[in-house]
Parts: structure tokens; C-alpha cells; sequence
């Protein structure tokens, strides 16, 4: 890939640059709520800014099903993002120095299967400007007109926020450091099936809680009362521990509650009674994992281990990040709902090694998938 640091060299001083950033950010009460996504891309757009360029900033937000949607208009964040910057964005009017393009998905064009309708679109895109550059890892596993489409119409340079998770991806699966643990929560084994098959042959402890742990649990005989189960991945999961023998580690107990809320009646225990389900991971099973992290060169975590967001069930998600961030090693947190886990519990980000902007995006990258943001940046 070409990278931001051969454009700076090449110069950009009066050149417009169509910048691909991932603002797709958190509301709450009609408010930015977590504006991590927009740090992350001020690095590139403040070099960009620095060497004469004038920046236009592209980006979705939510999914608006290819028609104008109030509620997802990024006006906030051009507010926020002119507040970090220090410098006023102009928003939908692509002039000055930075501006931000309105939500890309309300046009249905940006995610359409059809490639001459994706590239009509990246063809008015294009148009705004004489160089792309993608910054918005956790967009690069979608083809999408901003992402892969635009690509192929003007040079096309890699931001530094890609750079950094492609060289931490390569970390993780080229030749990463042993002992090298992974952790993986989350709701359910199909998604996560394809990364376990993969890390598998790399990995030397897989540990695995989160909803998912259940259907494991099933696949053992263990009684998990209601709790989260995909019927149709049991027998899978029997064969993955048949396979992976002790480098699967499982919880060996879980919090359970009689109901799904903040004030449920809850206890610890090995086996989930009739009618209860399990909502975290237990306070042994935090100590077994901290013991299979000490030592470890190597960390990848994704997923939560419980359902960290009610606080009765956050202890588990919040024991193993500490136990992480204690590891003396190289540890990378793998984007979405974990690293929504380490802002929200209050964990310093500095802790670890590095926090992916890109859940979906990294999962595909380390199960060996080509992501078409990648592969049309490498044409």
C-alpha cells in the first residue's frame, strides 16, 4: 500500500484530499456519547491540514437504509470534530480547509451489490477531490463505493490509522510472540467460529466466555438453564473441544440471574438452574483466566465476558481487562464491544498495547479474509 507519509512526501500544498474516516460514533439522548472514532482520525487530517491540503471528510453513520435519515445526520459530529480540531468544519458544503460530506448510506448507491450503481457514486466522489486516502479501518472489510470504488479512480494512499492496525494484524498472525493467549466473549459462536478455526493453529490458550461460553457448556453436558444457546452450533463446538483438547479454556463458573435487569435476584454457580441464565463469567473463572494471561507474549482479546453494560454483570469483562493490562507483553484489543468495554468500565487506554478501531474488520483480517478496502488499496 501506499501510505500517508509517501503523499506528504510527494506534496499536497493546494491539492483537495477525499479523506475516508470511520466517525461512525455512539449517541445517547441525542448526544455524541463516545467520540473515539473521531480522535482516532485527527492525526491524519491535522498532517493533511499541516502540508497545505484542503481536506473533504467522508464517513457513515448507522445504517439509514439508503435514504436521508434526521437522526443519523453527522451535523454533530462536523461539531465535534471542528471542536477537536480547533478549527470550524464546514459540513455538507465541501469548502475551506476541512468539511465533512453528509452520512454517505443515506445515497442507497454507497452499499449497493450492483457495481455500475457503486460506481456512479464513487464517481461523484472522486470528483470533489485529486487524491484519496482511507482512514477508516472499520469500514475496510465492507465494498462499499467510499471504500473500494474510489480506490480505482484517483491515486490512493493509506492513512496512518490503517497503517498502525494493518502492522498490529500482521503482529498477531505472521509471527506473533509465544505464549500467545486469546480471549473471546460475545454473544454467539457463529460469529466468532471462523476466528477460533483460524487462531486455532496459532494460539496456544483460546479462552473463551461471553454468551457463546453456553453452547460450549451444552456441548459438555452442563445443565445452562435459559441462558444464550445456538442449538445449531453444539455439535460444533464438541468437535472444536475435541480438537483443541486444553487450549480451549472455559469459565468454570458464571453469575446467573433469575431475569434479565439491573435488580435481578443473581448467584454464583457451576451449572445454571432451570429457568435462570448466566450473564457473566464468575470470579473463579476471572482468577483461572488472569492465571493463563500471566506469562503470555502475546494477547488478543475480543468480546466482552459478560453483559458489562448492567453493572451486577460487569465484573467478569472488567476482571480479565485488568488481568490484561497487566500482561508484559504485546496486547491488542479487537474493537467494538470490547473496546466500548475498556472506555465504559473506565480502563486507561494507554494500558494496552493497542485498542483496533474495527471489530468486524479485524475478525475477518485474522481469519484470513481479503478485505476489499485493503486489497484496492494494494491495486
Amino acid at each position: 500500500m501506499k501510505t500517508l507519509d509517501q503523499l506528504l512526501s510527494e506534496g499536497v500544498r493546494g491539492r483537495r484530499v477525499l479523506l475516508r474516516a470511520d466517525l461512525n460514533v455512539p449517541f445517547k439522548d441525542g448526544e455524541i456519547s463516545d467520540d473515539g472514532r473521531i480522535r482516532t482520525v485527527l492525526p491524519t487530517i491535522n498532517a493533511l491540514r499541516e502540508a497545505g491540503a484542503a481536506v473533504i471528510v467522508m464517513s457513515h453513520l448507522g445504517r439509514p437504509k439508503g435514504k436521508p435519515d434526521p437522526a443519523l445526520s453527522l451535523r454533530p459530529v462536523a461539531e465535534r470534530l471542528g471542536a477537536l480540531l480547533g478549527t470550524p468544519v464546514s459540513f455538507e458544503n465541501p469548502s475551506g480547509e476541512v468539511s465533512l460530506l453528509e452520512n454517505l448510506r443515506f445515497d442507497p448507491r454507497e452499499t449497493s451489490k450492483d457495481d455500475a450503481e457503486r460506481a456512479e457514486f464513487a464517481g461523484e466522489l472522486v470528483a470533489l477531490a485529486d487524491v484519496y486516502v482511507d482512514d477508516a479501518f472499520g469500514a475496510v472489510h465492507r465494498k462499499h463505493a467510499s471504500v473500494y470504488d474510489v480506490a480505482f479512480r484517483r491515486p490512493a494512499y493509506a492513512g496512518y490509522l490503517v497503517v498502525r492496525e494493518v502492522e498490529v494484524l500482521k503482529r498477531l498472525t505472521e509471527n506473533p510472540e509465544h505464549p500467545y493467549v486469546v480471549v473471546l466473549g460475545g454473544s454467539k459462536v457463529s460469529d466468532k467460529l471462523a476466528v477460533i478455526e483460524a487462531l486455532l493453529t496459532k494460539a496456544d490458550k483460546l479462552l473463551i466466555g461471553g454468551g457463546m461460553c453456553f453452547t460450549f457448556f451444552k456441548a459438555q453436558g452442563k445443565q445452562i438453564g435459559s441462558s444464550l444457546l445456538q442449538e445449531e452450533m453444539v455439535e460444533t463446538c464438541a468437535e472444536l473441544l475435541a480438537r483443541a483438547g486444553d487450549r480451549i479454556v472455559l469459565p468454570v463458573d458464571v453469575v446467573a440471574a433469575d431475569k434479565f435487569a439491573a435488580e435481578a435476584e443473581t448467584r454464583v454457580v457451576q451449572e445454571v438452574p432451570e429457568g435462570w441464565l448466566g450473564l457473566d463469567i464468575g470470579p473463579e473463572s476471572v482468577r483461572l483466566f488472569a492465571s493463563k494471561l500471566d506469562g503470555a507474549k502475546t494477547v488478543f482479546w475480543n468480546g466482552p465476558m459478560g453483559v458489562f453494560e448492567i453493572e451486577p454483570f460487569a465484573a467478569g469483562t472488567l476482571g480479565v481487562a485488568e488481568a490484561i493490562t497487566k500482561v508484559d507483553g504485546f496486547t491488542v484489543v479487537g474493537g467494538g464491544d470490547s473496546a466500548a468495554a475498556v472506555r465504559a468500565l473506565g480502563i486507561d487506554d494507554g494500558a494496552f498495547g493497542h485498542i483496533s478501531t474495527g471489530g468486524g474488520a479485524s475478525l475477518e483480517y485474522l481469519e484470513g479474509k481479503v478485505l476489499p478496502g485493503l486489497s484496492a488499496l494494494e491495486k
